[in-house]
């Protein structure tokens, strides 16, 4: 859940692909005995790095919570993340660049106001200007005006909104036509940008955020979703409650979400055993080892191949140059044995990646990565005599909440073995403070990062993560080679045309190793006895709407 780069284009990813990854060792659906309706779920959580404010929310900490608190123009079914009308009553186009939205009557925000046009347009805006700084700003950018939005340079190179502020502040693509219908119009033609909007940055904003740009939003978002925000315990608990007043076509069972927000996934484990966690979408290493998770929870487990994609990424050049090397990249790429890490760590849960963008979309080609993403000690060694080596310790940074002590350092170790440097895998205690310190480019050495897919769409794993300027690059990656691609492939009206222009800009990527690919995710997930119907949805989250109390 990320972006802010300069150009955009959507490829659909067809619902038969998604229904062959759902397939396998899991189907995408837990038990399906008769649940009711009624108390309270509660959910593995974690700690968001913002205020939950949609644009400036791209991890899945916040992001988790607000899908389940807003509602958008569409929605993505469950089981093949293809795009239904949510709020949109029609979405319609004649050039794929001129696009009238008209919106169900009805709907209603959390605090009693209608959802009309302006909510989106004006919400849009606000999340596009430059002054506001938004991390998901970079989804707007195909909108006629965009340009005119950005802050100018300042001494730093940094936007400098006071010493050069933008040229508008709204976009002149964006037009209200009447209550219920409003208008987009596209610097050039995107394909199929229905897929889009169904992320959370496209949701509407009710008048109120507006009053203190967000602030109070902030910590009480508003949105017309099925469940309305309650409070938020800071390390303890995120609580949402049933939305009474909801008009919409995906309602949840339980009267109460919380999210637990846990430091340390084993504990979490515990509880799903314990029947004090209903919900857990990742299952700690220990209990992958020998499939021990399928026997402490008999038919309360699965597993599926999801759009998530992890990689190792590399620190901005401000915060350590070394990096810029690009031997060097591909001396670490080659160094890690992925294979056996997935196998002895990883318990097979896990595909090894050969490539930047995830098989369950339209468009994905095996292979992109070539050699590189080979384990080869001869040719990594090679690699780094090229580069001149390192001078110091190499490091790996990860949030210690998560599950990733283990695999990390089992790479640390492959990396030490294949090269004969010192490298140490390091904890930061918080997903928060690990997310602060990668945005605000203070990050030194490697860490972890990992992709969960915003919207079906081969486009959503390279643009939002390696065009120049965007959101989500967290290495400061640009090579205008790439982002010319990226702008051909936003043109192309024909998916297949869009597919071949997308992976012609993959292949760029394995010259320049932005970041190590490490492997394509499956969702590995447990519950507790407590808890029927559970569906994981290819983005690999919970489908809410579905779960209930047995």
């Amino acid at each position: 859940m990320r972006g802010t780069t300069r150009t955009v284009a959507v490829a659909v990813m067809s619902a038969a692909a998604l229904l062959a990854a759902g397939c396998g060792s899991g189907s995408g659906s837990g038990s399906t005995t008769a649940g009711k309706d009624g108390g309270e779920i509660t959910i593995h959580g974690c700690t968001p790095e913002n205020p939950f404010v949609p644009a400036n929310t791209n991890e899945t900490c916040g992001g988790n919570v607000l899908d389940a608190v807003l509602a958008k123009l569409v929605h993505y079914n469950p089981d093949t993340a293809a795009p239904e009308n949510d709020i949109a009553d029609a979405i319609e186009t004649k050039d794929n660049q001129t696009f009238t939205i008209k919106l169900k009557k009805g709907y209603k925000f959390q605090d009693g106001t209608e959802v009309k046009a302006h909510n989106f347009v004006d919400a849009w805006n606000w999340n596009r200007d430059g002054k506001n700084g938004t991390l998901n700003s970079y989804f707007f950018d195909p909108i006629e005006g965009s340009a005119d939005m950005d802050c100018g340079p300042g001494a730093d190179k940094k936007p400098d909104c006071t010493a050069h502020p933008a040229k508008a502040s709204k976009l002149s693509g964006l037009k209200v036509v009447d209550d219920y219908t409003f208008t987009i119009k596209t610097t050039e033609k995107v394909s199929n940008l229905p897929v889009r909007l169904g992320y959370t940055a496209f949701a509407p904003l009710p008048d109120s955020f507006f009053a203190d740009g967000g602030k109070s939003f902030g910590t009480k978002p508003i949105g017309a979703g099925p469940y309305t925000f309650e409070k938020y315990d800071q390390g303890s608990q995120i609580a949402l409650v049933k939305n009474k007043d909801y008009s919409g076509k995906f309602p949840g069972h339980a009267d109460k979400l919380t999210f637990k927000i846990y430091t340390d996934t084993e504990a979490a484990y515990k509880d799903v055993q314990a029947g004090q966690l209903d919900l857990l979408d990742s299952i700690p290493t220990s209990a992958l080892a020998g499939d021990k998770y399928k026997t402490d929870l008999p038919d309360r487990n699965l597993n599926k191949p999801v759009g998530v994609f992890q990689s190792i990424a590399f620190p901005k050049a401000t915060a350590d140059p070394t990096y810029q090397n690009k031997d060097l990249r591909h001396a670490l790429s080659m160094a890690i044995d992925r294979d056996t890490i997935i196998k002895q760590v990883l318990n097979n849960t896990k595909k090894p990646a050969t490539g930047w963008v995830s098989p369950v979309v339209d468009g994905y080609k095996a292979g992109a990565c070539g050699d590189y993403c080979k384990y080869d000690k001869a040719k990594a060694k090679e690699a780094f005599t090229k580069a001149g080596g390192y001078n110091g310790t190499i490091t790996l940074s990860y949030n210690a909440n998560g599950d990733h002590k283990a695999w990390t350092e089992a790479v640390c170790n492959s990396i030490k073995d294949a090269l004969g440097v010192t490298c140490v895998a390091t904890p930061i205690a918080e997903f928060s403070d690990f997310r602060k310190q990668i945005n605000s480019g203070t990050m030194k050495g490697m860490f972890r990062t990992g992709w969960q897919m915003d919207y079906p769409s081969i486009e959503n794993f390279l643009a939002p993560l390696y065009g120049t300027g965007a959101g989500s690059n967290d290495s400061g990656y640009s090579n205008p080679d790439f982002d010319k691609k990226l702008t051909e492939a936003a043109a192309a009206t024909d998916p297949a045309t869009a597919n071949k222009d997308y992976q012609d800009a993959e292949a760029l990527l394995a010259a320049d190793m932005p970041v190590i690919p490490m492997w394509y995710s499956t969702a590995t997930v447990g519950w507790s006895d407590k808890v029927t119907n559970v569906k994981v949805t290819p983005f690999g989250t919970f489908d809410l709407s579905a779960v209930s109390l047995k």
